[in-house]
């Protein structure tokens, strides 16, 4: 593979599959320079969806003669479709023709299938999902959020650590806050899980700030939340669900009569703000970390706009080289903590 950076799309997943993958990956093309894309998918449905597009050879159809459903068991997918677009896509990545693969898929089947193709980094025992959520100091970076349902102490500080990382790069910053999720900030409060891992992450070498709870994902200084899969997944869900209350009881009461809609058009200005700052779209696209590669994870009902963002995301793992730096920051972990105990 040449030093252009290739990001492979699984183009047939998702809710609408072509019909956003594609025009997403036209604006994509047409917002960046260096990068190519691979369409991964049945090419007589993508190639007239791409004609007479002229983007210099960046972008360019892989076939696949397969289909992950979005209810499909992950482990049917795994060994009965093995010419799938999103088998293929992470194939791509595994022989180094892509440096990253995305996907709006099947999420059971992405992860499962990711994890047998890739493999995890070295001291990595567990892939964990990561996305960004907005906050009052920019944006908090959380994982888990689906991936492992049942998590030991020791998994929530490998999370810890692959997000603090990640944190570092793509956010900039030197020491990221990390704190993990409980139902109280107290030393006495949480399951044995939860207090060990406290533990753990209290002498590491991390900047760990304790305990956190859920309403300091949106409102604390923190930059990192670590929690399993379970509470994860179901805090994101809720507030995804708030975000949408909230955006429709504004829209309800601005429309009730002629007094309330002259007020909305006073406020447009700041609403349209509100609406770009909270924009689920604009977060789409959480990570798969602890691979020996990257996959993002968009999600299944994604929009243009939400899928050309993810593919944003894969390209800015691409150049802070994700894997290897959390490797790395495993390995340092490991080791700082095998030289505490021997003193």
């Amino acid at each position: 593979m040449g030093e252009q950076l290739t990001i492979a799309l699984d183009a047939m997943g998702g809710d609408h599959g072509p019909q956003v993958i594609v025009p997403a990956a036209l604006n994509f093309l047409r917002a960046t320079q260096g990068i190519r894309l691979i369409l991964v998918g049945k090419p007589d449905v993508l190639a007239p969806l791409i004609k007479d597009q002229n983007f210099q050879g960046r972008l360019m159809i892989h076939p696949a003669s397969q289909e992950v459903a979005m209810d499909e068991l992950p482990s049917k997918a795994l060994r009965l479709k093995k010419d799938s677009s999103m088998r293929v896509a992470i194939d791509l990545v595994k022989s180094g023709e892509a440096h990253a693969c995305v996907s709006a898929g099947n999420t059971g089947a992405l992860m499962a299938i990711a994890r047998f193709v890739l493999k995890m980094l070295p001291l990595v025992d567990r892939p964990a999902i990561i996305t960004a959520v907005p906050s009052l100091t920019g944006s908090t970076h959380v994982l888990d959020l689906g991936a492992n349902v049942d998590c030991t102490a020791a998994h929530l500080f490998q999370f810890a650590v692959m997000g603090s990382e990640l944190a570092r790069a793509i956010g900039g910053l030197d020491s990221p806050k990390v704190g993990l999720l409980n139902i109280g900030a107290e030393e006495i409060k949480g399951n044995e899980q939860v207090k060990q891992a406290h533990e753990l992450l209290a002498r590491s070498a991390l900047n760990y700030v304790g305990y956190v709870e859920g309403d300091d994902i949106y409102l604390g200084d923190v930059d990192v939340v670590v929690t399993d899969g379970f509470v994860g997944n179901v805090a994101l869900k809720s507030s995804e669900g708030v975000a949408k209350l909230v955006r429709q009881m504004l829209q309800h009461n601005f429309q009730r009569n002629w007094f309330t809609r002259l007020s909305g058009l006073a406020a447009l200005p700041i609403l349209k703000r509100f609406s770009r700052t909270f924009d689920p779209r604009r977060y789409n696209g959480a990570s798969l970390l602890g691979l020996r590669g990257i996959v993002i994870k968009s999600h299944g009902g994604a929009d243009v706009l939400a899928f050309e963002n993810a593919i944003h995301i894969a390209e800015k793992e691409i150049h802070y080289n994700i894997p290897k730096r959390i490797a790395q920051q495993v390995q340092s972990q490991l080791d700082a903590e095998r030289q505490r105990a021997e003193v």
